[in-house]
Formats: structure tokens, C-alpha cells, sequence
């Protein structure tokens, strides 16, 4: 475990329920908070791809952030998912973040673009730039087309403020390869169920899980 560790564990990706309407049903998301907490969770990721992020305007998303916020009193972290392919959304969403209560963020690489590994290092630079809250990187890519590479890792992680990855590629070696150079200085949280095992046992920190939901 990292002694720069967020949390160590699991923390649950949370679903966003919906009214009929298609608008947001903060009461049953309410009642999702509670169970969570009630059943132990180590921290609490709040408009994730799990969440339907890419479907849920700006206002929504503070929406479930301040319900959340409100509902978990600082009893676990609240990580928020600020990720846009967009820079300066990332960035304007990380400042929102931080200021209506979050502990953490958590940035996807930017989608579609498929942007250089210079690129992607000034991308985090700018968001970390904006915000003191801590940041995890979010590498996924079957959803981005792009994965954060080994050769930016020294650099992502020279920014004071980024403090881990959250590891979807499905390669456990990737996840081997990183533990073995930044293992006990920064952190690795699985980011497909499947792989929270073979990644614990290589020191992993856990696993930001949608199965916990």
C-alpha cells in the first residue's frame, strides 16, 4: 500500500439512477449512498463512466456530487470523474469539483483525440495546475482508444498532485510493470473486477469496482 494511498480497498463506481423522465432520481441515488456506507466502502467515486457520465450534463453531475458530499460527511473519500477529451472542460470541471466538496479526482485520458504522449502529459499538467485535490490517472482503452504509456509514467507522477492510476487495460502485466517501478510511491487501483486479485497480489491499492455497486 502506498503511503500516498487515497484509500486501500474498494470503492464503488456508482451507478446514476434516472426517473422515468429521463431526469436524475436523486432519492433512490440517496438510498444508494446509504447502503454503501452501511456496508463498509472505502470510498465512493461519483459520475464515473458507471455512472453514465458521458450522458450527463454539468449541473447534473454537481448534482450528485453535493448529494453525495451531503449524505457522506466526510465518513470516506469522495472521488469525482472530471475526465473530457476537452482540456479546459477538464480543467473548469476539476475547479467545480474541488470547490463544492470533493477529496479527490478522478481524469480519464482524453477520448477520441488520441493524443500524443506529450500531449497527454501537458493534458494532467493543466488539470493538476487547477486544482490542489489529489488525481488519479484513468487509463481505459477500450473506451478512449489510447492507453497512458510507460514512457510518460515517470513524468505523470513527477506532478505533485497525481497520486495514482486506475488500471482498465485488462493486461496484468501492465499493471506487474508499473508496481515494479512505482510500487510504494504512487498508487494502482484495478479498474476491472476481474483483475482486483491478480493485482492485489502484485501490491496493488484495490479496486474501483462497479460490481461493489
Amino acid at each position: 500500500m502506498s503511503k500516498f494511498s487515497l484509500f486501500f480497498g474498494a470503492a464503488t463506481a456508482l451507478v446514476t439512477p434516472f426517473e422515468q423522465n429521463g431526469s436524475l432520481d436523486l432519492d433512490s441515488f440517496r438510498k444508494l449512498l446509504r447502503f454503501q456506507l452501511d456496508e463498509g466502502i472505502d470510498a465512493l467515486l461519483v459520475c464515473g463512466t458507471t455512472g453514465e457520465t458521458p450522458t450527463l450534463s454539468d449541473d447534473e453531475c454537481l448534482s450528485l456530487l453535493c448529494e453525495t458530499v451531503k449524505t457522506v460527511q466526510k465518513s470516506v473519500p469522495v472521488i469525482m470523474g472530471v475526465g473530457s477529451n476537452c482540456t479546459e472542460h477538464a480543467v473548469e470541471k476539476a475547479r467545480v469539483a474541488e470547490q463544492n466538496g470533493a477529496d479527490a479526482l478522478l481524469a480519464v485520458t482524453p477520448y477520441y483525440n488520441k493524443c500524443t504522449p506529450s500531449g497527454l502529459v501537458r493534458h494532467y499538467r493543466e488539470i493538476a495546475s487547477a486544482t490542489s485535490l489529489p488525481i488519479i490517472v484513468y487509463t481505459v482503452p477500450s473506451r478512449t482508444g489510447m492507453t497512458v504509456p510507460p514512457s510518460v509514467w515517470g513524468e505523470l507522477f513527477a506532478i505533485p498532485n497525481v497520486i495514482g492510476i486506475k488500471d482498465a487495460t485488462g493486461d496484468i502485466a501492465y499493471g506487474a510493470q508499473f508496481l515494479s517501478r512505482f510500487g510504494g510511491e504512487s498508487c494502482l487501483w484495478s479498474g476491472n473486477d476481474n483483475a482486483t486479485l491478480p493485482l492485489l497480489s502484485l501490491g496493488s491499492d484495490g479496486v474501483i469496482s462497479v460490481l461493489s455497486n
